[in-house]
C-alpha cells in the first residue's frame, strides 16, 4: 500500500512540474501565477509537506537578497548615479554599439565573480537601458549578453555563484584560493570565446547612425545627477553592502541579511512617499515566480527524482574517475539549464561523496576534479535556458518592466549553443586535469 502510494506521488510531482513548466515555456499566461499554482497543487496533493516547503525548499536567502537589493538599487537609481555610469561608459567606447557590448559583458563577469551574479545584474541592468535609450537601440542584445557573462563569471570564485557557495560550504578543503587556482583560468578562456561568438551574433543588429554618436558624446554626464547627497548616501550603502559581501565568509554574516541591512539603511533616508514608492518598484512578479519554482523543483526532491537522476550518474560511470568527471560535468550542465541548480547540487554533493568512498579514496583532494566538474556544470548550465539561473529570470523580469522583454525562445536560441560550446571547452579542460 505504501508503495502505491510513493508510485502515485512520484507520477504526480512529475506531471504538476512538467504541465507547469510547459505552460510557463509556451507564456500564454504569467509564469509566476502559473508557478505559484503549481506549486499549490503540489502542497495540496501532500507531495511536499507545507513546512518543509517553506523551511526547506524555498532559498528565502535568495528571496531576501533579491528584495534587499532591488529596494537599494532603485533608491539609488532616482539620484541619477547609472545614468552618470553610463553616459560615461558609452563616451569611454566612442558610443560604439560593440564595443559597449564587450565592456557591459566584462564588467558583468568580473562583477559576479566577486559578488554573487543576481546582485551584478541588479546593478548593470540599469545602467544597460540607459545607455540603450540615449544611442536609441535595442537593449535586448545586451541583457541576453549580460545574462551569460553573469554565469560564467560567477563560476570563477567560491562567492561568484550559489552552487560554488554549497560545493565550498560542504567540502572543508576547498579554499577560496582553490576555486580561483582551478575555475578562474578555464572561466576566462569561456568568457573570451563566448565574447567573440556574441560579437559575430548580435553584430548586424547593434548599428548606431553618427547623428546618435554625436549626440551620446556631446551629453554631459553630470547633468544626470538629480540629487548629489542621495548620490552620497547610495554610494556609501552600496560600497557598505559590497564590501559587506566580500567579507562574507570572514564576518559570516548572509549576504540576505547584508542587502536587507543596505536597504533598510538607504530607506531611513528617504520620506513616506519615497519609502512606498521604493517597495512598489520590487519586482514581486519575480519574488513569487521563485518561491514557486522552489516549491515545484521541492516536490522533485521530495519524491527523490532528482536523488535517482544523481544516482544514475554515478552508477553509469562504474567508478571511472575520467567517465565519472565528464557524466557530473554534462548531467550538471543539462539538468541546471532546465531546473534551478541549487537543488540539484544540494542532491549530488552527497551522492559525490559517496563516490569517493566507493573507489577507496582516503585523501580528499583526490575527488576535487569531480567538484570542479559539478560547479561548472551547473553554473555554466544555467545559460541553457530563461530558467537556469537566478540572474536569467530577474533580468527577463526587469526588461519586461521596461517593455522591452524577450521570449523563453529568443533566449534558448542564444543561450542554448553558447552552453554546449562552454560545456565543451570545460570538457577539454577536466580531460587535461584529469590526464
Amino acid at each position: 500500500m505504501e508503495h502505491m502510494d510513493q508510485t502515485w506521488q512520484v507520477t504526480a510531482a512529475i506531471i504538476v512540474f512538467l504541465f507547469t513548466y510547459s505552460i510557463i515555456i509556451t507564456e500564454k499566461m504569467n509564469r509566476a501565477v502559473i508557478a505559484l499554482l503549481g506549486a499549490v497543487v503540489m502542497l495540496i496533493l501532500h507531495i511536499v509537506p507545507v513546512e518543509i516547503a517553506f523551511t526547506k525548499h524555498v532559498e528565502w536567502n535568495t528571496i531576501f537578497l533579491l528584495i534587499g537589493m532591488m529596494i537599494l538599487v532603485n533608491i539609488a537609481n532616482k539620484s541619477g548615479i547609472f545614468q552618470y555610469v553610463a553616459v560615461k561608459a558609452a563616451q569611454q567606447a566612442q558610443g560604439r554599439p560593440i564595443r559597449i557590448l564587450i565592456i557591459m559583458s566584462s564588467l558583468t563577469a568580473l562583477g559576479s565573480a566577486f559578488l554573487d551574479n543576481v546582485t551584478t545584474v541588479l546593478l548593470m541592468v540599469p545602467i544597460t537601458f540607459s545607455i540603450t535609450r540615449i544611442l536609441q537601440i535595442n537593449p535586448v542584445p545586451y541583457l541576453i549578453a549580460e545574462i551569460i557573462s553573469a554565469n560564467i563569471g560567477g563560476t570563477a570564485t567560491m562567492i561568484g555563484d550559489p552552487p560554488n557557495i554549497m560545493i565550498g560550504s560542504a567540502n572543508k578543503h576547498l579554499t577560496f584560493n582553490m576555486f580561483l587556482q582551478y575555475l578562474a583560468p578555464v572561466t576566462i578562456v569561456i568568457m573570451v570565446v563566448v565574447l567573440l561568438v556574441l560579437v559575430l551574433i548580435y553584430r548586424k543588429q547593434l548599428q548606431v547612425g553618427e547623428k546618435q554618436k554625436e549626440a551620446l558624446m556631446e551629453l554631459s554626464a553630470k547633468d544626470y545627477i538629480t540629487d548629489k547627497r542621495l548620490v552620497m548616501k547610495s554610494i556609501t550603502v552600496l560600497v557598505m553592502t559590497i564590501t559587506g559581501f566580500a567579507l562574507h565568509s570572514v564576518i559570516h554574516i548572509e549576504p540576505s541579511v547584508i542587502a536587507l541591512a543596505g536597504a533598510a539603511i538607504l530607506l531611513c533616508t528617504q520620506s513616506e512617499r519615497e519609502i512606498e514608492e521604493a517597495f512598489s518598484h520590487v519586482e514581486w512578479v519575480t519574488i513569487f515566480f521563485f518561491i514557486g519554482l522552489f516549491i515545484l523543483v521541492g516536490g522533485l526532491v521530495e519524491v527523490g527524482i532528482i536523488e535517482q537522476l544523481a544516482r544514475l550518474t554515478l552508477d553509469v560511470t562504474k567508478g571511472d574517475m575520467l567517465n565519472t568527471t565528464m557524466f557530473v560535468l554534462w548531467v550538471s550542465g543539462i539538468a541546471s539549464a532546465t531546473i534551478d541548480n541549487i537543488p540539484f547540487v544540494a542532491t549530488m554533493i552527497p551522492l559525490i561523496q559517496d563516490v569517493g568512498v566507493q573507489m577507496g579514496v582516503t585523501d580528499p583532494n583526490e575527488t576535487n576534479v569531480l567538484w570542479w566538474a559539478l560547479a561548472l556544470g551547473a553554473c555554466l548550465g544555467g545559460n541553457g535556458t530563461v530558467l537556469g539561473a537566478s540572474a536569467n529570470v530577474i533580468v527577463s523580469g526587469m526588461a519586461k518592466r521596461e517593455n522591452k522583454g524577450f521570449s523563453y525562445w529568443e533566449f534558448l536560441k542564444i543561450g542554448a549553443p553558447i552552453t554546449l560550446l562552454s560545456l565543451l571547452i570545460a570538457t577539454v579542460y577536466l580531460f587535461l586535469l584529469v590526464g
